[in-house]
């Protein structure tokens, strides 16, 4: 059962954020206790995790908590593995970590656990991703605070549909590599939804990229000469939504060949606005860093928190691109 006595002081958080978040007092400042929580992010340079830093800082700022961001250059475990290591040598009172593996995560942070620092994941997960359940050897961190990735896939799957219209045809999956369950997941709401709701298009074996948008680009331009009907392709992730842009503009089908990318940064938002992408999945990164600080926090001041926070999409095409409610979700760069 998920504990939510954190969720009344979130709110109260929040609420505080709007008359002026930074001036609220902190029961660790009070107490004279400064926690440090560290924050590893499944690659430093890419704008969705520089966003969720920033929400991070505004809650530790606000929280009067010390806040440590650290990270290697590329979305791999064994970058990140002696990052962590070197973390948790430096003892702070919790981490947030994006694993970058759901398997080989494991028993690296389960040093963590064992040398007494909480462990909370954010963005993607280790294991099932269900903890504190009693079952299975990676369920021991406290918390998961992400976007809800299937339901992603499945938003991604109706932006797509609705591109291509009714005629249906042929879609495939630009994807990174199996076992990142983010990326995992979309891919499998985006499979659910086009088998459950739109018969008429079909989906083609998944293309994986390795996280390189050249490769992705290539990819889509062999797609395309199997298939010369092909209608359309979801980008899982940032560079393989780049890619297969990039690859629909040197296949000459830039409008014919529709691209729906997850993730919001700028660079996906200037595709939107000159036609190459046709739709983004903007995740609320900001949010997972905001909560992954306060949730940390909670836990440290001996509050219950909950084993699972989801934050919320928003879908971004030409039609509201402009709209300031919107522009807020692009990613800072």
């Amino acid at each position: 059962m998920e504990r939510r006595s954190i969720l009344k002081a979130v709110a109260g958080i929040v609420t505080a954020a709007s008359i002026g978040l930074a001036a609220m007092p902190s029961q660790a400042a009070d107490s004279g206790k400064k926690y440090t929580v560290a924050l590893i992010p499944g690659l430093t340079t890419d704008a969705f995790y520089i966003t969720m830093r920033k929400g991070a800082q505004a809650a530790a700022d606000a929280l009067g908590v010390n806040l440590v961001f650290q990270g290697g250059p590329e979305f791999n475990p064994v970058v990140q593995v002696p990052v962590l290591d070197a973390m948790i040598a430096r003892k702070p009172d919790a981490i947030l970590i994006a694993p970058t593996d759901t398997t080989q995560l494991v028993e690296p942070l389960r040093k963590a656990k064992d040398a007494g620092i909480a462990v909370i994941t954010v963005d993607t997960f280790i294991g099932t991703g269900k903890y504190q359940s009693g079952a299975g050897d990676a369920d021991f961190p406290l918390a998961y605070i992400a976007s809800d990735n299937v339901l992603g896939g499945r938003m991604a799957a109706r932006a797509l549909a609705t591109a291509i219209g009714d005629a249906g045809g042929k879609v495939y999956v630009s994807n990174v590599k199996p076992g990142i369950s983010t990326t995992d997941q979309r891919e499998a709401g985006f499979k659910a939804e086009m088998k459950e709701n739109f018969p008429k298009i079909t989906v083609l074996e998944t293309q994986f990229n390795e996280n390189d948008a050249n490769k992705a680009a290539s990819q889509l331009q062999a797609v395309f000469a199997r298939n010369s009907d092909l209608k359309g392709v979801f980008g899982a992730n940032l560079f393989s939504a780049l890619g297969a842009g990039n690859g629909v503009q040197q296949a000459g089908q830039t409008g014919n060949v529709k691209v729906i990318a997850f993730d919001a940064p700028g660079s996906i938002v200037d595709n939107i606005k000159s036609g190459l992408v046709d739709a983004a999945i903007a995740q609320h990164p900001a949010e997972i860093g905001y909560y992954g600080v306060v949730s940390a926090y909670a836990h440290l001041t001996g509050q219950s928190i909950p084993v699972a926070i989801g934050t919320g999409f928003t879908v971004i095409d030409k039609n509201n691109v402009a709209d300031p409610n919107v522009a807020k979700y692009v990613y800072s760069e």
